[in-house]
């Protein structure tokens, strides 16, 4: 997922062909009853989710480790392109008000890129984090994004393709 705005020192990013439609996949990003039961790589959990989809709407989690502890994860929706491609920042919070200075101190500011291009009966999914420095993006590519937003993708998948659940779920208007 090179473009020509990639960094390698600060930006994270993979890309994989998914045999379902960008249409599922979008359903599963956007809809949090889809998006809880993939979004964290397990035996992590997400155990709540709020989204508003919209520039400037919420995009809200909240994540369980299997110890128990919990993990709330807040911010704001910069691009919505239904089906092509989902832009939010951990920076920004709804309504793009900016994250007070320390808000973040035992973390760092990111904006995630995920798109969903068709392609030869499937989709091609690309996810790309970037990152204000080359320490927050090694200290991201430290905690396992790769490993960890490949896990969930593959979970995505195995949700999305449960039986009896349809690949396309519709969309709220």
């Amino acid at each position: 997922m090179n473009t020509p705005d990639h960094d390698p020192s600060r930006d994270l990013s993979f890309e994989r062909f998914v045999d379902l439609p960008a249409e599922a996949i979008w359903a599963a990003w956007t809809q949090p009853e889809l998006l809880m039961p993939w979004f964290c790589p397990r035996p992590w959990t997400t155990i709540a989710c709020r989204i508003e989809l919209r520039p400037g709407g919420e995009f809200h989690t909240v994540m369980r480790s299997p110890e128990g502890q919990e993990f709330p994860n807040s911010g704001c929706y910069l691009e919505v392109v239904p089906n092509r491609r989902l832009v939010w920042t951990n920076a920004l919070a709804p309504g793009f008000r900016p994250v007070p200075a320390g808000a973040m101190a035992d973390f760092f500011f990111f904006t995630g890129i995920v798109t969903m291009t068709p392609q030869d009966g499937g989709t091609l999914y690309g996810a790309r984090v970037v990152h204000g420095t080359p320490e927050d993006c090694q200290r991201h590519a430290a905690m396992g994004f790769e490993d960890g937003w490949g896990k969930a993708l593959d979970q995505l998948i195995e949700f999305m393709r449960t039986p009896g659940r349809n690949a396309a779920p519709s969309q709220p208007g």
